[in-house]
């Protein structure tokens, strides 16, 4: 019993002696030895994909994003009106694309019911009407054939640009499920003036258009065919400012800089220090 309680001081005055002298090599190198919590937190990070920044989501059911998808969703059944010459229902279903287009709006506006996609499927749901009233009033031969390749190839170039832009301003990992995931907003679309003008003057043809067959005893030749040639220089003006405009098109998210992921990085090792001291205080205290 006694040989016990002799060796215990020998053992303790052993590993004092090691700790001192590790201590005293660790100072001559200059370098500190990781803590247990700084190494396992590093192999977690090594172990765990990189998946880039944090994106903020945002509320998509809003009543405004309601209403343009209802004016999306409206839009084949007016085709199919105007193709079967049901011109009473084009006109009704018309109408109410147009009450709810400023509808959506004003709601947004007035009850800050905004958002970033109902920047984007705003301007969408009208090109979607816009584009189904050109080809099948065309096709009717209510609207000169050289007007519709004017609009539709504008509208074309429109959307092969918000496709390529919605790609290149969203975050890491790039996967087709968070590209069509509206509620990551990554960029945002701004109309320029001449573009809204041209909305209203195009929305103004179609209306006028689609009037005519219903009301055969208006004379509206003369002011149709001022309405087609100005829309059409609206049209082609319209698709060059967003072209040379630098505030068209806004990029949400910002790539992380060396600088700044090696700022963060600091920042993790400061708090990791902190917790490994932590950790020792609180083993300290329960012993």
């Amino acid at each position: 019993m006694n040989n016990r309680l002799s060796v215990a001081p020998v053992h303790a005055r052993h590993f004092s002696v090691s700790k001192s002298w590790r201590s005293q090599e660790d100072n001559k190198n200059g370098t500190k030895p990781p803590s247990r919590l700084a190494k396992t937190t590093a192999a977690l990070k090594a172990a765990l994909p990189q998946t880039g920044a944090i994106t903020k989501r945002e509320n998509i059911h809003t009543i405004p994003n309601w209403l343009t998808f209802s004016r999306l969703v409206a839009a084949p059944f007016i085709g199919y009106c105007i193709l079967h010459d049901h011109h009473a229902w084009t006109l009704g279903l018309f109408a109410y694309a147009g009450v709810t287009d400023l509808l959506d709006g004003w709601i947004a506006r007035r009850w800050n019911q905004g958002t970033v996609v109902g920047t984007i499927i705003d301007p969408m749901a009208d090109k979607t009407l816009m584009t189904v009233l050109t080809v099948t009033l065309a096709t009717k031969g209510l609207l000169p054939v050289w007007l519709a390749v004017i609009i539709l190839g504008r509208d074309v170039a429109l959307a092969i640009s918000a496709l390529y832009f919605r790609w290149i301003s969203l975050p890491p990992p790039k996967t087709m499920a968070r590209y069509w995931d509206f509620s990551l907003p990554s960029a945002e679309v701004r109309p320029t003036a001449i573009s809204k003008y041209n909305t209203a003057l195009q929305l103004g043809l179609m209306g006028l258009t689609t009037v005519a067959p219903v009301v055969p005893a208006l004379d509206l030749a003369w002011s149709l065919m001022v309405m087609q040639y100005g829309v059409a220089v609206t049209t082609i003006w319209s698709g060059a400012s967003y072209v040379y405009s630098k505030d068209a098109v806004k990029i949400l998210t910002q790539p992380t800089t060396p600088k700044a992921a090696e700022k963060e990085e600091g920042n993790t090792e400061v708090v990791d220090e902190a917790e490994a001291k932590k950790v020792k205080d609180e083993t300290a205290t329960k012993q």
